[in-house]
């Protein structure tokens, strides 16, 4: 939020510095974004006196100035403003200066032939303001010679981020509010300017739904006078960062901006009957100020009249309803909006407004009354016109929220000690009720405020956070013990494994769309208010944020996509650890070697995940390939791999063509997830520990190979038949791996041949052919347990 110097003092009795503004603010924990003097933007620019205006002798549309600047010879200078003339005051920019609006400086040049010495500025080069028909003309009084910057009266302006929970200072007089019990200054008192109500308001005012508009405020002004704002109130608006429009429209964002309160101001001969707060139905529609169409459906809370919607409610006024020029009669709307329902209204339409971050953080119910008079008062003072009797319709939330405050909590929470006295003094500046018991009668503005622990924050920043010591954590004595869990241990090897072995990491979102959660399943857990609709669902799977980024990729031309991420997915009965890994594209790019370029499959994505499963610790050689791996694989070309029947560790495979369609990706895709929760730790070892890797011992006799044919089922996993040959003798097999696979006619039906190598290991002596042959037969009573049979 932006404010300028001036606008604060309106609102704060004060004599500090800006550098002891910007301390505080920052001390009390509203964070400054940044500070900006426009006296800078306007240095080289002078009040000037026009003492003579000739016609350029080249250029019809040119005049030729002799400017005084107040001091030495007067100055010529060619100007293109048909308002010049002789006589006139204006600003001039002399060489050097850097003119606001496109960043050009200013020198000395010749002009169709004719010497010019600067330039005379409109409103719109010095970004004042839109007009640039002429040059800017200022009062006969204006101090020749004088800085521009001085006499338009340019204070610096402050940039405030404002969290959410304080829609408090999303005002001016909020920021002063603050700043006033922090000990800056004086808080004034707002000032009401007079005017006097008289008969009742001719246009009915009503809520028909008191959840959504608990409150409807209005009243008719007559005989108003509509045109541009005065000078004092653009200026405190072009600090916020508002273009001025009107009068009347200017008038509502001052109120907003200066005190937190949206309000909005209809052309009453635009009416038509009563003006309602209502629910909207299916399918209207409205034309916002933005020139926009909005469709509206049942959820969202419209202002609207005997015929139609003029305004989405908290958000934006509608353009058949808004003041013009020519409007002489206003209905001023100030009401009381549920927040929720603003914030679910604006993320559906996708529609952002200053009014709609206030409404949906929460504007101060205490205020409706008080706001209206003030708007009332300024029309009347401002536009003239005569004002009828107010209406109220409902009424705003008015039950305020007791705390009962232990002051001590401050020196345990905050860690500062502040006297009781103070303490008391503090919340009572900020307009909390302090019994004698310390029961707090917190402000209706104040939404922030849940319990203690809120005062206690509320005491310490105002006191003053800077104020707060840094204290040292205790530290336990001796050598500082390791603080990583197991889990994250396990994490940290295996993005280490993940990330040498050639993959990407990649960190998404924890939510996503329903319809990206009905892509792999559904979600289980979904937000009733999202941030966006887009991140609604708490994700079943680490899938979908990976789609979605190697489709960005491929988007941007990328040809091989290699990402993996660790995270948690939300199934029904809690949340679990995973890693998902996505491959896609090129695995080897085309060459010389091997032709066209080989893309990834199903094996890619498999040896992949037992590396990794290796790198963690699991029992690779123990594992079962099983069956298929869910919806989110294609058919027959997917996995899990199990520790039983039930254990399941991991699955691999290629994403179903059907997944690939929902999240627009047109090339196949690898991909593996291991669940880490489900990898067995590793057994303690008996007696003491040690964290000393053992030193590698070569064996002392030469390991000793042979080879084996098995006739197998056609059905049966090679990976069965690997495993059951190597349990067969753990002492003396040291590794098996399968080097070939046969099929054909000369085979019989139903059968295929497997070729094992196998590599066994003398320990303290030499094979006899007695130790090959018992080793052998136990090799193919293994086999023949899983319906092998040795081929001859």
């Amino acid at each position: 939020m932006k404010f300028s110097i001036t606008w604060l003092k309106d609102h704060l009795e004060t004599e500090a510095t800006l550098q002891e503004i910007t301390d505080t603010l920052t001390a009390i924990g509203l964070e400054i974004e940044g500070v900006e003097d426009p006296a800078q933007r306007l240095a080289g620019f002078t009040v000037a006196e026009v003492l003579t205006a000739e016609k350029h002798p080249d250029a019809d549309k040119l005049q030729v100035l002799t400017v005084n600047t107040g001091e030495g010879d007067p100055l010529q200078v060619v100007c293109g403003a048909p308002n010049a003339r002789a006589g006139m005051k204006g600003v001039l920019g002399q060489p050097g200066a850097v003119v606001p609006s496109n960043g050009m400086q200013l020198r000395k040049s010749a002009i169709r032939g004719v010497e010019s010495n600067g330039m005379m500025c409109s409103v719109r080069e010095l970004e004042l303001g839109d007009e640039h028909d002429g040059i800017i003309e200022l009062p006969e009084d204006a101090p020749v010679g004088h800085s521009f910057a001085d006499y338009h009266g340019s204070s610096p302006i402050i940039d405030v981020a404002i969290t959410p929970n304080r829609p408090d200072c999303m005002g001016v007089y909020g920021i002063a509010r603050d700043l006033a019990a922090a000990g800056l200054g004086t808080l004034k008192p707002i000032a009401f300017p007079k005017f006097e109500a008289s008969g009742e308001c001719p246009v009915e005012i009503r809520t028909e739904d008191a959840q959504g508009c608990p409150a409807f405020y209005g009243r008719v002004i007559k005989g108003v006078t509509n045109g541009p704002s005065p000078d004092w109130m653009q200026q405190r608006l072009a600090s916020a960062g508002q273009r001025p429009i009107s009068l009347l429209v200017d008038l509502t964002n001052y109120l907003m901006l200066a005190f937190g309160r949206p309000a909005h101001v209809y052309d009453l001969a635009k009416l038509q009957g009563a003006v309602v707060a209502r629910r909207a139905k299916d399918g209207e529609q409205v034309v916002a100020l933005n020139e926009k169409i909005y469709t509206l459906d049942a959820s969202m809370m419209v202002i609207a009249d005997d015929v139609q919607v003029h305004d989405i409610a908290g958000i934006m006024g509608g353009e058949h309803s808004g003041v013009q020029d020519d409007t002489t009669d206003v209905l001023l709307e100030i009401a009381y909006f549920d927040p929720a329902s603003i914030g679910v209204t604006g993320r559906k339409l996708g529609l952002a407004s200053d009014a709609r971050t206030r409404f949906e953080r929460g504007v101060d119910p205490d205020f409706l009354e008080t706001g209206l008079d003030l708007l009332t008062g300024l029309i009347v003072e401002l536009a003239g016109g005569q004002a009828s009797e107010a209406v109220h319709a409902g009424a705003p939330p008015s039950q305020a929220k007791i705390v009962s405050f232990d002051t001590g909590l401050t020196a345990r929470l905050g860690g500062v000690d502040v006297p009781a006295d103070e303490q008391r003094r503090i919340l009572e500046s900020l307009d909390f009720v302090v019994g004698d018991d310390w029961q707090v009668t917190c402000p209706l503005r104040r939404h922030d405020i849940e319990g203690p622990a809120d005062l206690v924050e509320e005491v310490v920043r105002i006191h003053g956070l800077d104020k707060v010591e840094s204290v040292a954590l205790p530290r336990m004595e001796g050598v500082a013990r390791p603080t990583a869990t197991p889990e994250q241990k396990l994490e940290r090897k295996l993005r280490r494994a993940a990330g040498g072995s050639g993959l990407d990491e990649a960190i998404t979102w924890s939510f996503i769309s329903e319809d990206e959660a009905d892509a792999v399943g559904g979600g289980h857990w979904s937000l009733d208010n999202p941030i966006s609709e887009d991140l609604k669902v708490m994700r079943p799977s680490l899938l979908p944020g990976l789609l979605l980024a190697a489709r960005r990729s491929f988007d941007r031309g990328s040809s091989s996509v290699r990402l993996f991420e660790i995270g948690r997915r939300y199934l029904a009965d809690g949340e679990y650890p995973a890693l998902v890994a996505v491959m896609a594209g090129d695995a080897a790019p085309r060459s010389w070697q091997h032709g066209k370029a080989r893309s990834f499959d199903a094996y890619d994505a498999k040896a992949k995940c037992l590396a990794l499963l290796e790198a963690a610790g699991a029992p690779v050689d123990r594992l079962q390939v099983m069956g298929e791996a869910g919806d989110i694989y294609h058919p027959g070309q997917s996995a899990t791999l199990r520790l039983g029947p039930k254990n399941r560790i991991a699955s691999f495979g290629m994403v179903h063509p059907t997944v690939l369609k929902a999240f627009g990706i047109g090339v196949p895709i690898a991909a593996f997830g291991i669940h880490l929760d489900a990898i067995p730790a590793k057994k303690a070892a008996k007696g003491s520990v040690s964290f000393a890797r053992p030193s590698f011992t070569p064996p002392a006799l030469q390991a000793v190979t042979r080879d084996f044919a098995f006739l197998v089922p056609s059905e049966l996993p090679a990976g069965d038949l690997l495993r059951a040959v190597k349990g067969a003798d753990k002492v003396n097999i040291v590794d098996a791996r399968i080097f070939d696979q046969f099929t054909g006619d000369s085979l019989p039906e139903g059968t295929k041949s497997l070729a094992l190598e196998v590599t066994l290991q003398p320990q303290d002596k030499s094979y006899k052919d007695a130790d090959l042959k018992a080793i052998t037969d136990a090799i193919v009573a293994a086999a023949a347990k899983q319906g092998a049979e040795l081929r001859g």
